[in-house]
């Protein structure tokens, strides 16, 4: 059972740009004159701090240039979503020539606060994913309050199979 981990992330990965998908048209749902207002503000700048770290992590990774910081100021949707469809495609190309080897490679970066560092592939991974997760949670949170019907993005839910019967 060759790469069966890596096989993992990249289903993983797959899970993400549905999540993804889903909170981004959860933003849609949000009443036109609701966007102008902090909830959808704050909705629009964590989606592009999600982003941008996997932007960040690419830079990290060798994979594209260097890149900026964490936290895009007051971040215009229809960019973000430019920007998601370069990141994920880059993250898409990335995983696909992966090994479960390749997921143990040791890698030396600079972080945005000064430090150097040392991590795992994998390590890096399954950050990104909690990483995710966590702020998707928080965008529902405020998709909610800006009256809007936050999106269901458990993974649970994408990869649960109906039983017959």
């Amino acid at each position: 059972m060759a790469d069966v981990l890596i096989a993992r992330f990249r289903q993983w990965f797959e899970y993400e740009e549905d999540a993804h998908a889903k909170v981004l048209a959860s933003l849609d749902t949000i009443p036109a004159d609701r966007r102008e207002g902090p909830e959808y503000r704050k909705a629009v700048s964590l989606f592009a701090h999600i982003v941008a770290a996997r932007r960040v992590w690419l830079g990290r990774l060798g994979v594209l240039p260097p890149a900026g910081g964490l936290f895009p100021n007051d971040p215009n949707l229809a960019d973000v979503v430019g920007q998601w469809e370069t990141v994920r495609s880059a993250w898409a190309k990335y995983l696909a020539g992966l090994t479960d080897a390749d997921l143990e490679r040791v890698f030396e970066y600079q972080s945005l606060d000064s430090g150097k560092f040392r991590n795992r592939v994998e390590e890096i991974l399954a950050q990104l994913y909690g990483h995710s997760w966590y702020h998707r949670g928080q965008i529902a949170v405020r998709v909610r309050a800006a009256g809007g019907t936050p999106a269901i993005t458990d993974l649970i839910f994408w990869c649960r199979e109906p039983v017959a019967g």
